[in-house]
């Protein structure tokens, strides 16, 4: 009956998905993470991501970051860290009202971000199930790159401008625990949403592997949507991830 039940959810996890386009892409996520316990409260945590694009043959971006959690009651968490991220923006380039034109044009750049988050996050157990609830705010800064945009006007490279972004990062997650069995699956939807609306939406189903209490292997896979997002690869994207973290 419980089997059933998870396998039914994941069913219904496609199948809320958008009917897929031509226009996909496919990548890869690496992640590897370490978490220490200092508490009955509190616990901190580093992590490092590697990211591929157009089909993996194209780095996409990496990044590092730290943060840390606390406990308040059971169920319920509050986080916080820092995220430095460096990534491979793609080539734009843009012509003039005519249409006719050349205005400017940007080649495909290495640019750092650097990014801050907040999270409250609440979770609730029926039977072997567990729902869980995360409500994220970060945000994103993009400082001044120089002489990577060449504008057709000035004939002359001029810079990328630096800029700030906030964002709401809103996800809904069931788990389950199978019975003795080690490999527990999950299934996520995350919305992302700015002050002009839902900006991308990621789908993610998975499995989780927990070996000696210590060792975390995650195996993944998401499906994720952009709208109009500036920092981001402006593509529906089939994406795979594999993931360990170590607990200590």
């Amino acid at each position: 009956m419980e089997r059933s039940l998870i396998a039914t959810l994941m069913l219904l996890l496609f199948h809320w998905l958008p009917v897929l386009g031509q226009e996909t892409d496919f990548g890869m996520w690496y992640e590897l993470g370490a978490e220490k316990k200092l508490s009955r409260k509190w616990n901190v945590s580093a992590e490092a991501e590697l990211r591929t694009r157009n089909n993996t043959r194209t780095m996409d971006r990496w990044s590092v970051g730290v943060s840390a959690e606390y406990k308040i009651v059971k169920g319920l968490k509050l986080s916080a860290g820092y995220t430095f991220l460096n990534d491979n923006n793609i080539e734009e380039f843009d012509l003039k009202k005519d249409g006719l034109r050349p205005n400017k044009w940007t080649p495909s750049y290495w640019g750092v971000r650097h990014r801050f988050h907040v999270s409250m996050s609440g979770s609730i157990n029926w039977q072997r199930f567990t729902f869980g609830l995360r409500e994220r705010w970060q945000y994103t800064y993009r400082p001044e790159t120089s002489n990577k945009k060449y504008d057709f006007d000035e004939e002359a490279w001029t810079s990328v401008t630096g800029k700030g972004k906030n964002m709401l990062r809103s996800r809904f997650q069931i788990s389950y625990d199978i019975p003795h069995w080690k490999f527990d699956p999950f299934v996520n939807v995350e919305l992302f949403n700015d002050k002009s609306g839902i900006q991308k939406v990621r789908y993610q189903a998975g499995i989780d592997y927990r070996y000696l209490k210590k060792h975390v292997f995650a195996l993944t896979y998401r499906f994720q949507t952009v709208d109009n997002d500036d920092d981001d690869y402006d593509m529906k994207s089939h994406l795979i991830g594999l993931s360990y973290k170590y607990k200590f």
